[in-house]
């Protein structure tokens, strides 16, 4: 990696949805930022999220008030501003007597409904459930309401995208392995991981978002104690094949109080999860436990009249949340809320943390992180992403984009049309270029993923490996057979990147 420069006004450490928000935030208010991230982008937690936007139904047992209303107006102002990756999505919550009386559930729901501004999605109802169901026979009650679906990876990869569209540097696979405080600027080294070339830069303030390693940088490059204590929660998933056709997706609660999603994923898959449990192991190591595996399984089952077994698993992903120390005696309970700690201790330069968060909140989080900041930066403008559409996102109706490019492109086949605008959104016209054939697309390497668009991302979305493609960009990695893994590793080996 090469930087053209070497001074900026924002070092953004993290890659994850908060470090590319503030980065996205930041840039597009007039600042030269940097943002760098020790692996690949949306790497670690925010590639391993349940994939909802929502303001989570279950805080409000928690009396967590504000930061429902918080992320229930994000949810829609997050509709309006990538269509194309996040879309509403029904929920069904089956009822039965370990759970609290129908009444007090109704409530929460009203509440739910009225919390936030809700302007596109139906307000919530009590449902019944006939011998039709997909649910056992036993259960005959439930409730519906609407919240959000979201590609998490490609939310991240978007935000950087925004970023850079800005003027925004972004280093992936770049290390910050020390920083040194001075009164006007931080002394700063990056190492790329790769070649393990060191780069010297400054910046006049730094934000950590790290993520999970959020408090370790404080130990391993700032050299101070961290501000602020976090407790790592690990939430698995597993992916099987549709356990039901229909389009919504199912809340189960355990009698342990714990939440369960079963959500449609890809067409093709139902995506289970998430678990709640300490984590204390290294954080680049960790996966789902056999006694996970059995809890969704188990829960699962108690639900559906469609049964599943480990043999029906077909990837599983887990991630490590930072979350606030808040105290609280179960993981489960712990706050999703965050608190950003500004530092610049006797007028040095500024260190900004972000401690805790959730996906849904993430832009607003960034806009009050940059907030912060303002008093650094008196040329800084004004907040500006609430309104803006991410990149690719600059449509109103996702069908009506779909139909413009079916007549463009009337050569692409359906399905993979319908993948690429689901990803890329208006940005398909400049991933197919001028092709005008399906030959023109190049090498197949199955499932509709051509050498194409593996050079586009190469070239646009910082991409360098076969999991960067499958599992980040995309989600072909459910598909994919280690022979066409293989291929697609052998096609990266012989560019030059």
């Amino acid at each position: 990696m090469q930087l053209l420069d070497n001074e900026y006004d924002l070092l953004v450490i993290g890659g994850g949805i908060n470090g590319a928000g503030i980065a996205a935030d930041a840039s597009g208010r007039g600042l030269k930022v940097l943002l760098c991230e020790q692996d690949d982008l949306a790497s670690a937690t925010s590639s391993n999220s349940s994939k909802l936007i929502h303001g989570g139904l279950r805080y409000l047992e928690h009396y967590q008030f504000r930061l429902v209303k918080e992320a229930l107006l994000e949810r829609e102002v997050l509709l309006k501003k990538a269509p194309h990756i996040i879309w509403p999505l029904s929920f069904r919550l089956p009822h039965q007597s370990h759970l609290r009386p129908p009444w007090m559930i109704r409530l929460g729901l009203f509440i739910y409904d009225h919390l936030g501004k809700r302007d596109t999605l139906p307000a919530s109802k009590s449902i019944i459930f006939t011998k039709d169901s997909v649910l056992n026979a036993s259960i005959t009650q439930g409730f519906e309401y609407a919240d959000g679906w979201v590609d998490d990876a490609r939310l991240v990869i978007l935000n950087a995208l925004a970023a850079e569209q800005h003027g925004a540097t972004i280093a992936t696979r770049t290390r910050c392995i020390k920083a040194q405080r001075n009164i006007e600027h931080w002394d700063v080294t990056l190492a790329q991981q790769t070649t393990q070339q060191q780069l010297q830069i400054k910046a006049k303030c730094i934000v950590n978002a790290a993520g999970p390693w959020v408090a370790s940088l404080f130990d391993n490059v700032f050299i101070q104690p961290s501000p602020q204590h976090i407790r790592l929660v690990k939430g698995s998933h597993i992916v099987v094949p549709r356990i039901h056709h229909e389009p919504c997706a199912y809340i189960l609660q355990n009698e342990d109080q714990r939440i369960v999603f079963v959500i449609p994923f890809e067409d093709d898959y139902s995506l289970i999860g998430t678990t709640d449990e300490e984590y204390t192991g290294n954080i680049k190591d960790v996966k789902i436990s056999k006694q996970e595996i059995s809890y969704l399984i188990n829960i699962t089952n108690h639900y559906f009249k469609t049964p599943i077994e480990a043999t029906d698993i077909v990837h599983t992903f887990s991630g490590v949340r930072p979350l606030l120390d808040d105290h609280s005696a179960d993981a489960q309970a712990v706050t999703r809320d965050y608190k950003l700690i500004l530092n610049n201790d006797d007028n040095q330069a500024a260190l900004l943390s972000v401690f805790g968060g959730k996906i849904t909140t993430y832009r607003k989080l960034a806009e009050n992180a940059v907030d912060k900041l303002a008093l650094f930066y008196p040329h800084m403008t004004e907040a500006w992403t609430k309104s803006a559409p991410l990149p690719g996102g600059d449509f109103s109706e996702k069908a009506t984009l779909i139909t413009q490019l079916q007549v463009k492109y009337n050569w692409l086949p359906e399905l993979l049309l319908n993948r690429l605008v689901r990803s890329y959104g208006t940005l398909t016209n400049a991933l197919l270029g001028n092709c005008s054939a399906l030959a023109d697309l190049g090498c197949h390497f199955g499932h509709g993923l051509y050498a194409q668009e593996v050079d586009y991302l190469i070239a646009k979305e910082w991409a360098k490996t076969s999991d960067d493609i499958l599992w980040r960009r995309t989600k072909l990695g459910l598909r994919f057979s280690k022979a066409q893994v293989t291929a697609l590793d052998n096609y990266l080996r012989t560019l030059n990147y």
